[in-house]
């Protein structure tokens, strides 16, 4: 990963590398969005095709194939959203390459760190090593989440975002569900935003060792769906830090209605890992996920980490 930022960087010019780097302590860090909004960095429709190759490239470097392939339909989809809206072909608010790279730190040597942040899709990548990578917040959005007419008609880039989580609930009995919903109506949106430090109080909803161990097995399966967007490697650490919180302290909790093109909500909640799933706006026709981890948001911890050993062996 580090070698592909340094080969995006490269190929950058002096006015664009300027627009693209940050410092790793800068703010500009936590100012990650996931609605169209004005944008620090420098944009795909800014870049020449060098340089736009070298960003996917950037991007496949820390994604596994099918999470490319998942973040490079989101950014597609505004071409269907232009289409729906009735929008001129020049209009900038919905565009498939307003998707912002930024860099952050020394990206040869160092804590260094690198963002994609665009509509429905925001990814931050936080590193201080060769292998440790915090990949969060990590945001995946779909608007539509089933594309109702066109050439792309029935496109739900998020079914199993979506498909997985109701399964899990349908395989709930009465009374596990009943511990498990805890809003009769879902929220309008994911509940933390993008908030830097999640604040969102105690688990709640229906703990796994109230479920059997199929539904367990469900439950770490749709953990594993979000973290699998991410290189192999790091898709292992997501699920090594689950695992060493404890599998057993993991809630699932509903709020909404059960059916499908109805709004609901999810969200998985463990002492170190925090998703989110909200499907809720244009009659239910409009996912929100995110994943965020408790300690390690933006690399805090390991940059925590890193600073407190440099201080100690210098």
């Amino acid at each position: 990963m580090r070698n592909a930022a340094i080969a995006f960087l490269s190929e950058l010019d002096k006015k664009a590398a300027q627009k693209a780097k940050y410092p790793i302590v800068d703010g500009e860090r936590y100012n990650w969005n996931y609605v169209p909004c004005e944008r620090n960095g420098v944009a795909i429709r800014e870049m020449s095709g060098l340089q736009k190759g070298a960003a996917h490239v950037l991007m496949k470097s820390a994604l596994s194939r099918s999470g490319y392939t998942k973040a490079a339909e989101i950014m597609k989809l505004e071409t269907v959203l232009k289409a729906v809206e009735g929008r001129e072909d020049s209009d900038e608010y919905r565009d498939p390459e307003g998707y912002f790279f930024t860099l952050f730190g020394n990206v040869e040597s160092g804590p260094w760190g690198w963002r994609v942040d665009g509509h429905h899709l925001s990814l931050t990548f936080t590193s201080t090593s060769e292998t440790l990578v915090s990949t969060t917040p990590s945001f995946w959005g779909s608007n539509p989440a089933e594309v109702p007419s066109g050439p792309h008609k029935g496109l739900r880039l998020l079914h199993k975002e979506e498909d997985l989580g109701r399964r899990l609930l349908l395989d709930l009995d009465v009374s596990q569900r009943k511990r498990a919903i805890i809003l009769e109506d879902a929220p309008s949106d994911i509940i933390t935003k993008t908030e830097k430090k999640v604040r969102i109080g105690d688990p709640v909803g229906l703990c796994s060792t109230e479920m059997s161990d199929e539904q367990t097995v469900q439950l770490v399966g749709l953990v594993s769906h979000f973290a699998a967007n991410f290189k192999q490697e790091l898709a292992d650490y997501h699920i090594e830090r689950v695992e060493q919180a404890g599998i057993e302290n993991l809630h699932f909790a509903w709020a909404g209605s059960e059916e499908r093109r109805q709004q609901h909500y999810y969200r998985i909640h463990g002492p170190t890992l925090l998703i989110e799933y909200d499907n809720t706006q244009n009659d239910a026709n409009h996912i929100h996920t995110v994943m965020r981890d408790l300690e390690e948001d933006f690399g805090e911890d390991l940059l925590k980490r890193h600073y407190d050993e440099s201080n100690h062996y210098g």
